[in-house]
């Protein structure tokens, strides 16, 4: 395994470089790969030797009952938590190895994150709380938060408090919020979970258009009709990937 020069934010990547990575079939270079990945709780196996792959442009759900290990999974994904055994890649930065300021860096820089509750600040307005995420970028730019409520058709809510949106619409400045940094990878979990039909469909076809653009999703769902609207599902059952 090669180790790559320092990247200008000081992150230092161990993974092999982009032209000796393990492309998937079609070409496309991988912007997730977990090789033999455990997570243990005491004597509990969340999981257990997961392998799997998301390549570059691709919109894949992760679904399995309750205790499958999904929520484990996006843990480690997010970068919130770190595997006992195994590799994380992301971007081919292998992030089990790095330190946990550069695991920080990594997660603001790469990752974009939708949780089923909102996690908006109830006393700033629409924009403020996509230009928050701007501010942990240490870059604050009004004009670009504006332009990503624009493309998730909230532009003229920006001056709105989340009490004043639906919820629907907030879910949408969810959306704005992890787009904001331009991440290479959108993790989504559960995000139409407190949403009624109709938001829901608003905010597939806000997730589809993105796929559409090339944009790397990763769905976490426990609704197979939604799964159905991705390229294709990852299968977790006790730990492990069944298909």
């Amino acid at each position: 395994m090669t180790t790559m020069p320092p990247r200008p934010d000081g992150v230092v990547s161990t993974a092999q470089s982009p032209a000796s990575a393990d492309p998937r079939p079609n070409g496309a270079p991988e912007v997730i790969r977990i090789r033999h990945l455990a997570k243990r709780f005491g004597a509990v196996s969340a999981l257990d030797g997961v392998d799997m792959g998301v390549e570059a442009g691709e919109f894949v759900s992760i679904m399995g009952p309750s205790g499958s290990g999904k929520t484990t999974l996006l843990n480690i994904l997010s970068l919130l938590d770190q595997p006992t055994e195994g590799d994380y890649l992301l971007d081919g930065i292998n992030t089990s190895v790095v330190s946990e300021r550069e695991r920080a860096v990594i997660r603001r820089e790469r990752i974009g994150l939708v949780f089923q509750q909102f996690h908006l600040i109830p006393y700033l307005s629409a924009v403020e709380n996509v230009m928050l995420a701007q501010h942990y970028h240490s870059v604050a730019d009004r004009g670009e938060a504006l332009t990503a409520l624009g493309r998730v058709g909230l532009d003229h809510r920006a001056s709105h408090l989340p009490s004043q949106l639906s919820g629907g619409e907030q879910q949408r400045v969810c959306i704005a919020r992890a787009l904001i940094n331009g991440p290479s990878l959108i993790l989504a979990d559960e995000p139409t979970g407190n949403l009624d039909a109709a938001n829901e469909t608003l905010v597939m076809d806000l997730f589809r258009a993105l796929h559409g653009e090339g944009r790397t999703i990763v769905l976490v769902t426990h609704n197979p009709d939604l799964g159905r609207l991705t390229d294709r599902t990852i299968r977790l059952q006790h730990g492990r990937c069944v298909d």
